[in-house]
Parts: C-alpha cells; structure tokens; sequence
C-alpha cells in the first residue's frame, strides 16, 4: 500500500490524481502532516508526500530502523516539477515509484542512487536473496574496478559490467557458501523440492525433512523456488505449511502426469493411495533438470513409519527472450516497457541502425550482436541461441517487432525450452497515421509492397481483395531503386474501385527530425516521391480531406447534421 501525504490545496490536488488513478494501490492520509507522515510510516510500504523534502527528512529521520524493511519515500515539491527518491530507492522500491509518480504527474523523477544514476543494475534488486558486502561490491562496481564473475550454472541477470578475474566478486550459486570478504553471493531459484507425505504428515516433520536434506547436500534454502507434490495432497496441512514457512509457492500436479515421469526409486505405496508410482521424484522431476538429491524419508523420534518424503532437482534456467518495438524513431514514442526491457537484457541482437538509436539506455556491459540490412533471419537465429544458453536478450525491431519486423522469424526459430515476452510497439502505420488524422477510423489493413519474400501473385491479389471490399490500405516498402513498378501496379487496381479524388496519405520517415508528411488524390500522386522509408494510406470511398486532415468515418457512411442530432 502507497501512503499519500498533502499539505496544501496544490499537493491535495496532484495527491488525488494518484488515488483516483491508483485507487487499489493508495491510502490518503488526512490531518496534521506529522500524524500522517508517522501513521502511513508504519502501515504502508511506500509514501509519496507533497511536501518539502527538508520537511519529510525531518519527519522520517526519527522513524528510520534498517533500509531492508523502511517504506519507499518519495517527495513531489509543490509545483509537481519533480517526484524525488528520497529513502529506501532499493529495499523500499522509492526509485521505481519515483519513476512511475513521475510518469503520472507529468513530473521528473530524481534518483540519487548510485548504481541507478549510471545505469548498473542494484545487486539487491536483481529479484532475488543476495548474501555478503553489496555496498564494497558495488562501490567497486561504480568506481570501474575489475569485479570477478563466478557462476556455478548459468541464469538470465541484467548485464553487470564483470570480468573474469578481479579483488571482487559476484558469485552465482545454489550451494551453502558463505560470502567472502569483498564478495556478493547471489541466489537464483534454480531448486525445485518434491513432496511427498501422508494424511495429517505434522508439518514440523515436513519441514524439518526438506531442511535436512537441502543441509546435508549443501544446497541453500534461499534458492528453493517451489515445493511440488501431486494434487491429491494440494491441501495437506504438513505440505501447505512447510511451503508457507519457506516463503515459496506449492506447484501440483495431476496423478497421471506423474506417473509418466521416470524415476529411479517408484514405490507401490505411493500408487496405492495416489495413483502414481511416483510423489517426491516425480513431482521435482516432471518439467525436468538434474535430480540432486534422490527421494529420502523423514526419520521420527518414536520410531514409528516417516510420514513425509522429499527430493530436489535443479532446474536448468530458462533463457529469456524479449522480442521489443522500439516504435517509429522518436525517444517519446519508445514505451516504457520497452525501455524497461532494454534495461534487463545482457545481450542486445539488432539491425545497426536500430542499435544506434536505443545505445544510450543499454546498461554498462550489455553485449551487442549488431549486423546489417537482409540479416534477419541470422539475426533471429542468434537471438534464439544466446536465449537458449541462458542468458536474458532483447531482439530489437523498428515499429511493432511484430509487424514486418523481428518477431515472427524469431518466434519461428523458438520452441518452449525458452520464455518469450512480446512488447508492443508503435507501428510505422500508425505514427504516419496520426500525422496524417485519422484516416485509419474504420476497417484497414497494412499490406507491404516487397516481393522479395512473397511472390508479386500473393501481394496481387491481396491488394485486390482490399479494394473490392473497400478497406483502407496502408503500403509498406512501397518503392526502391530495383522495385519500381509495384506501387504503380498497386494504385491502379486500387483506382478500378475508388475515385481519383480519393485521399492519399504520404509520410516520410514519421517522427524522426526529417518527417514529411503530405495529402494529396489517388489520382495525383507520383510514386517517384515515394521510397522505402515512406508508408502511403490510401483511404476507402468514404475517406474525405477535411480542413487538410485525412479522416475515414467510423461508420460505414456520413451522418448527416440532423441524424447525428437524433
């Protein structure tokens, strides 16, 4: 919950556009400022106060305890010119939250922190435990000091600027070892423990098994991503409760899954009561990994039967693809998300000139894979590859990566051994679109003039679907040097079914600092003024120019005056 502080009308005011826009994550705190500041203090896990940021320190300073467990503080000054990260930017999530209040108010969010001011990823923010010295680490981090990386496996981190060999260290590991002087140790949750256990299992017994056994194999509870056991004892009280108290979800899995998993201990007993040869081995084991420790049976005091069986699997990691838009050319138009992306990669695989465009927000030590015009497919390949090994990428493309762009080859390389995250971008369509009015208000479709991959034929008769069913079309790739004659061919059949007067949209390289964009007929337009950094719209029959915007009705005919007014 986020605790919102005011002191004036100008504060209340930008302090209700956030509840009102987040009413679920938000609490307004009325009253004197100091009961309120101390009142969400301690009820909430974050506070944006509209006040001074000399007045909130004076405020918090006597509430501060330790920065792994204080609230997130942000300070937005009076005007709404800036929301500042002022306590907890990490542990508290102040920066993030600074980042998005700014976004909301229109104001510039101020973080101080060091790793964030130049763009290196925190190591206590990476998502999950991390032991030993982060601050000499980090500092070492900053101050461009070699800092060894020691991974026992690979996992896909942000890129953290490392090097082979150096005084410091950031070690990767599931196994019990204590951090090192000048050393982070950082744990991934590579470790699934399978459960098994009889009805009314104690769960001190469950617990204590799966403690035990993770100690003797020298492997660390912090890496434990889930406990997982078949369905029939998804509401076992022993199971449910050794999951609450380790902090990680319970997964389950039907029977029959199980028992389709191979194993080397089955057991009658399990069959018997469950259905599967198979609880414990089997349920670590059913989305595969290395099993590291073999079923074991807890073992009681008074002698009677162990009621709980575990064993544990190491998961390999599953490499991360974002496959991200990065719009049609303007910073502004680069969503958030895909900046965010952009942030979490390691590895950046993209077109050149799209790498031009977006080097600045890449971390410190992000490992580029460039190549020129006509590698896509090379492109995709090696996208698909690095994610297969672990690491986490983003597969850059201009626009929408999903429209003429880089997903589909992408996608058509990768199978289900990988994560893939989509993010949308704005398409080249759609920019030209807004510059031109509205010229996409009904029915369209984008139809790309290149017959290098796709036979003139198919292209052909595409077209002439559309201008049958009177559907505004948006030519992509209309013209080069060696293709000439395609857009020419295309407008004609387009002019078989419209009038010549029927509005044209041309734009040129759209919200770039060279953009043009003109209206002109379909009729008058000379496709000699059109190249491949051109899209052209041309509208349907209802399409009209209006005051020199292009606009396309939402309806399928003009309202009159008079029926607009019924």
């Amino acid at each position: 919950m986020i605790g919102l502080i005011s002191a004036t009308s100008a504060g209340a005011a930008a302090r209700d556009r956030l509840a009102a826009a987040w009413p679920e994550r938000t609490r307004v705190y009325e009253g004197p400022v100091g009961d309120a500041v101390r009142a969400a203090f301690a009820e909430c896990e974050q506070l944006v106060c509209f006040l001074a940021t000399g007045a909130v320190v004076r405020l918090v300073a006597p509430l501060l305890g330790d920065k792994s467990s204080d609230p997130g503080v942000v300070c937005v000054d009076e005007g709404g010119r800036f929301a500042v990260s002022l306590v907890g930017g990490h542990g508290g999530g102040a920066n993030e939250l600074a980042r998005e209040v700014g976004e909301l108010l229109g104001a510039e969010p101020v973080v101080t922190t060091a790793t964030d001011a130049v763009g290196l990823p925190g190591l206590d923010t990476l998502g999950f435990p991390v032991e030993g010295d982060v601050a000499a680490v980090s500092r070492a981090l900053l101050d461009g000091e070699p800092v060894a990386f020691k991974a026992d496996f690979t996992w896909p981190l942000p890129a953290l600027k490392v090097t082979e060999e150096g005084d410091y260290s950031v070690r990767l590991t599931d196994r019990l070892a204590e951090a090192t002087e000048r050393e982070v140790v950082l744990r991934p949750p590579s470790l699934v423990v399978g459960v098994g256990a009889s009805k009314g299992a104690p769960v001190d017994e469950v617990l204590g098994l799966i403690e035990g056994v993770l100690r003797d194999a020298g492997l660390s509870a912090a890496s434990v991503a889930e406990l997982a056991t078949v369905d029939a004892k998804s509401e076992e009280a022993g199971i449910v409760g050794a999951a609450q108290r380790l902090g990680v979800p319970l997964v389950t899995y039907s029977a029959a899954e199980l028992a389709s998993v191979e194993v080397p201990n089955p057991s009658d007993a399990p069959l018997a009561a469950v259905g599967t040869p198979s609880v414990a081995e089997a349920a670590a084991l059913v989305r595969g990994g290395e099993l590291l420790v073999p079923k074991r049976k807890s073992e009681r005091a008074d002698g009677l039967p162990a009621m709980a069986t575990c064993a544990v699997v190491r998961r390999p990691a599953r490499g991360r693809l974002a496959v991200v838009g990065l719009g049609p050319g303007a910073r502004d138009l680069l969503t958030p998300r895909a900046k965010a992306e952009l942030r979490r990669a390691s590895v950046l695989v993209g077109l050149d000139q799209y790498v031009d465009q977006i080097r600045d927000l890449l971390r410190p030590g992000t490992r580029i894979l460039e190549s020129g015009l006509g590698a896509e497919e090379e492109r995709a390949r090696t996208a698909v590859a690095q994610a297969r090994e672990g690491q986490a990428v983003a597969l850059i493309g201009s626009g929408d990566a999903g429209v003429y762009a880089m997903a589909s080859p992408a996608l058509a390389e990768a199978s289900d051994d990988i994560d893939v995250i989509g993010v949308p971008g704005v398409t080249a369509a759609l920019a030209a679109a807004a510059l031109l009015g509205a010229p996409l208000g009904h029915d369209h479709v984008s139809i790309s003039l290149s017959d290098l991959h796709t036979p003139w034929e198919v292209i052909e008769r595409r077209v002439r679907a559309a201008a049958e069913a009177d559907i505004v079309v948006t030519f992509y790739n209309p013209r080069s040097r060696g293709r000439d004659w395609q857009l020419p061919k295309a407008l004609a059949i387009l002019a078989g079914h419209r009038e010549p007067t029927t509005p044209v949209g041309v734009v040129r390289n759209a919200s770039r600092p060279d953009e043009s964009s003109r209206l002109t007929s379909l009729g008058s337009l000379d496709p000699a003024t059109v190249d491949m950094m051109t899209v052209v719209t041309v509208g349907n029959t209802a399409t009209r120019d209006i005051a020199g915007r292009m606009v396309t009705p939402r309806g399928y005919r003009w309202q009159t005056a008079e029926e607009g007014a019924r």
